[in-house]
């Protein structure tokens, strides 16, 4: 028999459950984005997990025709960690909400980044809580009234990339709900990082929180107010390009239009693995002072703690041998209850 793997559709990656999100809600965008990504990368059903916590993403794994866990409020990093290091071969993919990841879920998160662990996680940032019905959330903005905030948030938010950098993230990117082609780009970019790709993806609730991201999401808008970035390319935007970001003397970040003896070379080209300063006031711009720099923001390279850990036992292994776990259980710091 022929053992050449067949190549899987974007239907293969589909379950027969009924998908059950809001109409209109952008995560039917971000799932048909993420099933035509594995198809294109090749993956196998097999050698896939979704490991979800608690919120409207949390359905994702669902309807993912692959390995999936639908775990606990805020603990999907913890138990993708461990399923990682179990099975060095999967590809797991973290699926989490703004609430879910960045509160309850803020401590693990911090640490999955920090340990820098071979996973992907795709955070939907819709700067609201969906399933319990339109609280304001670690990302909302000051002043957002929702049900738990009647007189608008007084919270300062979270910026979710910020968030990431400052926890020693080797990979952070941005992307939006239904902008498909770029998302699908950016979701391949991050599978073929080593270490923890942390992705933002800007997604609506057209429920709870409509319009929040309109001028990042709506085509005759998003031009005159993203920057998409590329690597050792300058920093460009606007309908006709003829815009872009330049540095001040004092390292700030200013709009200059391309033209009266304004060009190119005047402009900051997009270093994926600049200082922590550059991207980090990168990841602080957002409308309506500046665009909203989409793509990757950093990539560097750096030891992942699951590799470490399989060389860790395998020296000591080497060293001591395999040992057994009857040795472990009866050893003198052991106690019998009757």
């Amino acid at each position: 028999m022929n053992d050449v793997a067949v190549k899987l559709k974007k239907k293969d990656f589909a379950t027969d459950q009924e998908v059950r999100w809001c109409p209109g809600c952008g995560d039917y965008a971000i799932l048909a984005a993420v099933q035509q990504t594995f198809a294109d990368i090749g993956f196998e059903k097999h050698k896939v997990a979704i490991v979800s916590g608690i919120g409207c993403a949390s359905r994702f794994p669902y309807y993912m025709n692959t390995y999936g866990f639908h775990t606990v409020h805020g603990r999907a990093p913890a138990v993708a960690t461990g399923l990682k290091i179990a099975n060095p071969d999967l590809s797991v993919w973290i699926v989490s909400g703004d609430g879910d990841a960045l509160s309850i879920g803020g401590n693990h998160l911090i640490h999955l980044l920090r340990r820098n662990i071979d996973v992907n996680m795709m955070l939907f940032d819709n700067r609201i809580y969906g399933l319990t019905k339109g609280q304001y959330s670690p990302t909302s903005e000051i002043g957002k009234k929702t049900k738990s905030s009647p007189y608008g948030s007084i919270d300062r938010p979270f910026d979710p990339a910020t968030l990431a950098l400052g926890a020693g993230a080797t990979f952070v990117a941005r992307s939006v709900d239904v902008n498909a082609p770029h998302l699908k780009a950016t979701l391949k970019e991050a599978n073929s990082h080593r270490g923890t790709s942390f992705v933002q993806i800007f997604q609506n609730c057209n429920i709870f929180n409509d319009g929040a991201f309109e001028s990042i999401r709506e085509k005759k808008l998003r031009d005159d107010n993203v920057i998409e970035l590329k690597h050792g390319e300058p920093l460009i935007y606007g309908k006709d390009r003829d815009r872009g970001i330049r540095f001040s003397n004092l390292g700030q970040p200013e709009i200059v239009q391309l033209g009266n003896g304004v060009t190119e070379k005047d402009l900051v080209v997009h270093d994926e693995a600049g200082p922590i300063g550059y991207t980090m006031t990168l990841a602080a711009m957002r409308p309506p002072e500046f665009p909203m720099p989409l793509g990757v923001l950093r990539r560097i390279s750096a030891p992942t703690v699951d590799a470490g850990i399989h060389e860790q036992v395998k020296a000591v292994t080497e060293k001591k041998g395999a040992g057994s776990l009857s040795d472990i259980v009866y050893t003198s710091n052991s106690w019998r209850v009757d």
